[in-house]
């Protein structure tokens, strides 16, 4: 069972990700965006850990709607509605449970997912985030390193696609030959849960 700390958790090795990977998103962005991924994450995902740390929420759902009201009031540009979408409406989905299975989540994550395809307007092989949430939601039922895995392999396959929304659209085919930044921004969203796992399991034994 997955509880508040977890998602907690998952969240603060998230941010640590993106510390870590600001500069490589960032530079896929600067081709076919605006230059700017990397640190618009960076500065929304340092107020989620800092905001989590400092007043730690009673429930699952509550973390990740408080974080995605955070990315939403603190990043720049088109990710913060998108991840703040992204992560309120999953945690909408997850209710006021005080644990839930990882089957609850991947299906809360399903939902999520949704609202961001229907805010974006994005569908698969748009060259956006969807192509590496939508398999690593449809893999999280089996383990959380099969979502990783899968968003990662989604994030990877976007390189020679097209885009189709967003500002890489906007270059036509110019655009394909560059892996898309906020695919790969939501395949460390994914990969951070696998350290969170990895840390409830350390705490366990």
């Amino acid at each position: 069972m997955l509880d508040a700390e977890f998602f907690r958790r998952w969240m603060t090795a998230t941010a640590a990700s993106v510390e870590r990977e600001a500069e490589r998103l960032t530079a896929l962005d600067s081709p076919i965006g605006d230059a700017d991924h990397g640190s618009n994450l960076q500065r929304g995902f340092r107020a989620v850990r800092e905001a989590l740390d400092k007043e730690p929420p009673a429930t699952p759902g509550a973390v990740l709607t408080r974080a995605g009201r955070l990315l939403i009031s603190t990043v720049g540009g088109a990710s913060g509605p998108l991840y703040g979408t992204l992560l309120r409406r999953t945690g909408k989905a997850l209710g006021e449970a005080a644990e839930v299975e990882r089957g609850q989540l991947a299906e809360a994550l399903g939902a999520g997912v949704n609202a961001v395809r229907q805010l974006g307007g994005a569908a698969p092989g748009d060259k956006t985030m969807i192509d590496a949430l939508v398999p690593a939601v449809d893999a999280l039922g089996g383990s959380f390193a099969a979502a990783r895995d899968a968003a990662e392999e989604g994030a990877v396959a976007t390189t020679p696609m097209l885009a189709r929304k967003g500002r890489a659209s906007y270059l036509g085919e110019r655009s394909i030959g560059h892996q898309d930044p906020g695919a790969t921004s939501s395949a460390l969203l994914i990969a951070a849960l696998v350290d969170a796992s990895a840390e409830t399991e350390a705490g366990g034994e």
